[in-house]
């Protein structure tokens, strides 16, 4: 048998965890001197009220070796081997703490980290992948080559309501430039080599923005994969997020639009109102 087993960032819905039977290892957010366990313990509007009460950004941490090794061990006593899909590597330290949890065990042989390149549902298109490979009886290092090769496919970005939460939290530093502007910036934050950037900007109420947003990548969502495209947010408007859905369904192109809800670790990092389009481009590089 073969396991997958996600940090809580990929911001996979618990409709797919179930469908797919995907286990989650959370990461953590600090608020001040309390510790959280993220999707179990903490939501983001929890996170967004202690940040606007406290003019600050909560701190966010890799898993433990401890609670690495947890999530591992029934795999590892059951003889399975275990795919372990991490956040860019750029961005956190988690996918080495999976990597030594496996080494604690003497499992290495049979645990793959791999390391997304990627954060929120940019890790769920590969996951969702590795588990339609899974399916097809695909031996686990072919699974890996496959991933592999589709990391540099994913395209990932998203556009900010507010610079504050990037700005503080320091992921971000082409942000810097961009904060405190009269303009009143909101600029899309793209995923290139592991790491964020922020590659294009736009001016407005956010409704219209968001819409923008999405006709800009009208070409590239036509060179997509058709299997799905996920819209994943931090707690927009309604009325906004079915507006994407419907310009989505207006192409006539993607077989599955899928929404999700960005976790606490996303969430604290980018802010409310955030809302990102995202899918893997179709063409072979």
């Amino acid at each position: 048998m073969i396991k997958i087993i996600t940090d809580s960032t990929s911001d996979l819905s618990e409709d797919i965890l179930k469908k797919y039977d995907i286990d989650t290892l959370p990461l953590y957010i600090h608020l001040g001197e309390h510790e959280y366990k993220d999707k179990l313990e903490i939501s983001p509007e929890d996170i967004f009220f202690w940040s606007e009460k406290n003019n600050s950004t909560p701190k966010t941490s890799a898993p433990s070796i401890e609670d690495a090794m947890n999530a591992i061990r029934p795999y590892a006593e059951a003889g399975d081997d275990i795919l372990m899909f991490a956040i860019s590597e750029d961005m956190s330290t988690t996918a080495n703490v999976m990597r030594m949890a496996a080494q604690e065990l003497d499992y290495e042989d049979h645990v793959y980290i791999i390391d997304s390149a990627n954060l929120s549902t940019g890790i769920g298109h590969l996951i969702v992948e590795a588990a339609h490979m899974i399916q097809k009886k695909m031996p686990v290092e072919e699974i890996v080559t496959s991933i592999e090769q589709l990391k540099p496919r994913v395209r990932s970005s998203f556009v900010v309501d507010t610079l504050k939460y990037l700005h503080r939290g320091g992921r971000c530093s082409a942000t810097s430039s961009l904060v405190g502007s009269l303009l009143k910036l909101k600029p899309r934050i793209v995923v290139k080599g592991g790491k964020m950037d922020a590659d294009r900007k736009y001016r407005g109420n956010l409704d219209k923005v968001i819409i923008q947003y999405v006709t800009d990548m009208k070409e590239e969502l036509l060179h997509a994969k058709k299997d799905r495209v996920f819209i994943t947010h931090s707690g927009c408007d309604k009325k906004i997020v079915d507006s994407v859905k419907d310009y989505l369904k207006s192409l006539g192109y993607f077989h599955s639009i899928i929404e999700t809800r960005a976790g606490s670790v996303i969430s604290s990092h980018c802010g409310p109102g955030t809302l990102g389009v995202l899918f893997i481009d179709g063409r072979e590089i």
